[in-house]
């Protein structure tokens, strides 16, 4: 059988074409019918399937620790959040919600606790990435809307890519702007950066600006325009207010080329050069993300940026417009629904004049009248401060980890442990979060939930419910109903299928939206579908209503917004640096983030294998002179400290950095290693108008780790429990393999270690074959029971490593054979060539088999994607590729030899 649905990765919001047989999801691949990516799939996507099955979910509901049945369970929620609401007052309760959740789930919890429990603290992680670019929108437009469609960066004449790796965040967008580009050779695209990133692939143009400057640097091109007299005033006069105080904001700094470039550290004829583009083309779109949003003044970067847009008039446009590009696959949606603790729901906010009495009108029923907050809540970082306070004492927490994410990540800890009553809904049986869980609730997971979510583009489609939920989990959205039940509101959810909350959410949007205050929120035509409409509903993006019934693929058209006067407004921005200060101590930025296989905290993609082998440990990527000055060489472990925390990982030295600033992923958690969780580094900055934490400008220190011996231990699944190896090691990373763990290891005394008795007494299978070389420190050494390879060990860096495929291919066997015996400690076939680090994860392709095909003549991304397959699913590895092509031929040229002419 087959099924569409919609990706739960990042907010691109890709459509999926699943094959299944009702139980087990045998192939996904890209919907060739989908708007989002006609076909395209990334490889997280594309592995989604491998990420599936029942092994390691969360399958029962589980009360202080003790498995119980669903009835014992949604009475201990109803009665502790009835105590708590009792003894300390509404607002002592308290949400913290994700763009994971589908809309339908976002619009029962915020109507639950905003409007029963009449508690407003109720926040999510959106706030970790979006929030800044929300408050930047709504301060500009009046709402929060983002108001370009894809189409519009294949439209355009110039591309402008702030604070945003496209070509590993959000892969498919990427491909769409590269093909876009080829089919336009006159289009250009500009890269604005920190870090020189795969993106920088397909840029015409880059600027490698110091981080945090984006302000000044958008400030010194509303100057510029200005100067050049390159204002659209036909435009700012119609539809805009406010360009006097931004340019007077502007002109505080000293405006010229050189003065901003120096602020910027930029080459002054690269930024004239972007400004005059800039400035020339009509058709720009600028697209960022979190190098603009995690920032203390992300909201000002936002408007700084905006305020171009409107002054030239590029918006409104095809291939003209801000584009903020959303990271989580549902954060539009939850902020549709008042998923953050500023808003109410349906883009209504708590100062909008009437809402508060709108909403309340809309919820109440006969019997039942809610008493809304009548204030804004907590933002993310704040609410867990006041659970520290002991102002909240009961949070629920659903489909998101806090103690990994937010920053000052420890004091995060501190606080759920503090907190009296914690609720977790969770699908993954083995998270960081769940120790601090009093009640712990198994919920659905992608493939098994049903309802819609909403991209980038504002594009609403529908994930669907394919396969069934395992053992006793459930839907985020029926968990809720049943505790409003259990506490008196059954008649305000009386919801049996999430078409009917969808209706309700539809009918609230258009509910007294008209005239001057009009909402461009507004998905009203879709009000009324009965399930087999909503279930055939196809991608649409808002408005959708009796003005626009097939919806709305561009905003701001007429040059109205949803202000009271109907002008945009046009921000002064004061640029400021970042809040997090450096120091000598404290000498190097820190910069974090994405990395192209893996997604949040790597509960999904930790799944799949073969997302782990492109970057299978935590990393500091480091410049080569920061490498040199601190001591350290590539692929040597180092440690990173900050006041907070530290972090531990392998280090990669690349020119891509800039001197004087490090990058670390934010993926890892103390699931996968020790001491590699990014937040513990990070200080809790906000912005002061969002409340968004500064992500992206830590300020840390560098060191190497102090470690006398490495070493790769490969064991089985069922042997892996305990792993009592990690206790004495100053550094591990568990790396999921098809069919075995692999642990990354280093630590100190290693004088006249006894490894093989170490092994025999942390393994239940004695040592069966090895090669012991005391005098280097070295061994191989394999545990074989009953025939079946159980453990294999490597004491040495992990670069003498063999290519693990082979090996990891011999724990699966029930008998392992006499030519697999022999060659079990070299770890390969006799011959066998190590393909070397991973570069393309679609076929599995090694950087040495790519070098190999390259000086063997092919010497194009094509030549390779005809030989090996790189290259041609995704493209994600492209970038990488043509790096590979580029070293290579720079190293043949550095090789000729200068030609002898004998003229004698």
């Amino acid at each position: 059988m087959q099924a569409s649905t919609t990706c739960p990765y990042c907010g691109v919001g890709c459509g999926v074409t699943v094959d299944h047989d009702g139980n087990t999801i045998q192939h996904v691949e890209g919907d060739r019918d989908h708007p989002a990516n006609f076909g395209r799939l990334c490889v997280k996507g594309s592995a989604l399937h491998e990420t599936l099955g029942h092994h390691g979910r969360l399958t029962r509901p589980r009360v202080d620790g003790v498995d119980v049945d669903w009835g014992t369970a949604l009475d201990a929620v109803a009665e502790r959040l009835a105590a708590v609401r009792a003894t300390h007052g509404d607002e002592s309760v308290a949400a913290y919600l994700s763009g994971q959740l589908l809309t339908e789930d976002y619009y029962v919890a915020n109507k639950l606790f905003k409007g029963f429990f009449g508690t407003p603290h109720l926040d999510t992680n959106s706030r970790l990435c979006m929030a800044s670019a929300v408050a930047g929108y709504k301060r500009a437009f009046g709402a929060d809307a983002v108001p370009c469609s894809y189409e519009d960066l294949e439209d355009a004449e110039l591309v402008v890519l702030v604070g945003s790796n496209l070509a590993w965040n959000h892969p498919v967008l990427y491909q769409r702007l590269r093909t876009a580009k080829t089919r336009n050779p006159l289009m250009r695209v500009v890269v604005i950066d920190p870090r020189v990133t795969d993106t920088c692939e397909i840029a015409d143009l880059y600027l490698g600006l110091k981080p945090g400057s984006d302000a000044r640097l958008f400030n010194g091109l509303l100057a510029w325009m200005a100067d050049k007299k390159r204002l659209d005033h036909v435009y700012l006069d119609a539809h805009t207010q406010g360009l006097e105080g931004a340019l007077a904001a502007a002109r505080e700094d000293d405006t010229s080329i050189e003065a901003i470039a120096a602020d910027c550290d930029v080459d002054p004829e690269r930024l004239q050069t972007f400004y005059y583009w800039f400035a020339s083309q009509l058709h720009v779109v600028t697209l960022y993300s979190q190098g603009v949003n995690q920032s203390s003044s992300g909201t000002d970067k936002s408007n700084a940026i905006i305020n171009c847009h409107l002054a030239g008039g590029k918006i409104g446009l095809p291939g003209a417009g801000p584009f903020s590009i959303t990271g989580q696959p549902n954060a539009m949606g939850g902020r549709e629904v008042g998923g953050l603790a500023n808003q109410l729901a349906a883009h209504m906010d708590y100062h909008t004049p009437g809402a508060i009495d709108r909403v309340t009108r809309f919820w109440s029923t006969d019997s039942l009248t809610p008493d809304l907050p009548q204030g804004p809540g907590y933002k993310a970082v704040e609410l867990f401060e006041a659970i520290e306070r002991g102002e909240i004492q009961a949070l629920w927490i659903m489909a998101t980890n806090p103690a990994v994410s937010l920053p000052d990540a420890n004091r995060v800890r501190r606080a759920l442990e503090k907190c009296p009553l914690v609720i977790v809904s969770e699908c993954m049986a083995d998270t960081d979060l769940l120790e601090y869980a009093d009640i712990v609730l198994p919920a659905s997971s992608w493939s098994e939930k049903n309802g819609t979510v909403t991209n980038s583009e504002r594009r609403i489609s529908r994930q669907r419910g394919i396969l069934p939920p395992p053992g006793e989990a459930r839907h985020d959205w029926w968990i809720m109903v049943e505790v409003a039940k259990r506490l008196g509101f059954g008649e305000a959810f009386a919801y049996a299928h999430p078409c009917q909350i969808f209706d309700e959410h539809a009918r609230l949007s258009g509910f007294e939206n008209e005239g001057e205050g009009f909402r461009l929120f507004d998905i009203s035509g879709l009000a009324g579908l009965d399930r087999t409409a909503y279930d055939a509903l196809s991608p649409i993006q808002w408005p959708v209503n009796a003005s626009a019934p097939q919806g709305t693929a561009r905003l701001f058209e007429d040059g109205r917004f949803a202000t009271p006067d109907g002008r945009a407004k046009l921000i002064p921005v004061r640029p400021q640096g970042p809040a997090q200060t450096l120091s000598e101590a404290r000498p190097l930025r820190l910069n974090t983030g994405r990395v192209r296989d893996q997604w949040h905290t790597m509960t999904r993609t930790g799944r799949a294998p073969r997302l782990m082998n492109h970057r299978a440990e935590p990393f500091i990527e480091v410049h080569p002179d920061d490498a040199s000055s601190h001591g350290i060489g590539d692929q040597q472990l180092a440690c990173l400290t900050s006041p907070n925390g530290e972090y531990r990982g392998r280090v990669r030295v690349s020119n891509s950095q800039r001197r004087g600033e490090v990058f670390v992923p934010m993926h890892w958690t103390d699931r996968f290693s020790g001491n590699a969780r990014m937040g513990s580094l990070l200080e809790a900055h906000l912005d002061p108008v969002s409340g968004q934490p500064e992500s992206k400008h830590g300020a840390v220190s560098l060191a190497p780790l102090d470690t006398d011996w490495e070493a790769t231990l490969l064991v089985a699944g069922d042997l892996a429990s305990d792993a009592t190896w990690r206790e004495e090691a100053v550094y591990w990373a568990r790396i999921p393999l098809a069919n075995c763990q692999r642990w990354q290891l280093a630590g100190g005394e290693n004088e006249a270690r006894d490894w093989l008795a170490w092994v025999q007494q942390r393994l239940p299978v004695a040592p069966t074959l090895w090669c012991d070389d005391p005098a280097s420190g070295r061994l191989r050494a394999a545990g074989i029971d009953n025939g079946r390879l159980r453990w294999w060990l490597m004491v040495a860096p992990p670069a003498e490593l063999p290519g693990l495929a082979w090996l990891d291919e011999r724990f699966a066997e029930a008998q392992l054979g006499k030519d697999a015996r022999r060659r079990l400690l070299a770890g390969c076939e006799a011959g066998e060539a190590d393909s070397g680090p991973l570069v393309c994860s679609c076929h599995q392709v090694g950087q040495k088999a790519i070098v190999e095909a390259i000086r063997g003549g092919d010497t194009s991304v094509e030549a390779l994607g005809a030989r090996l397959a790189c290259g041609t699913q995704c493209g994600s590895c492209i970038p990488e590729l043509k790096s590979l092509i580029e070293e290579e031929r720079s190293h043949a040229r550095s090789e000729q030899k200068p030609e002898v002419v004998d003229v004698a």
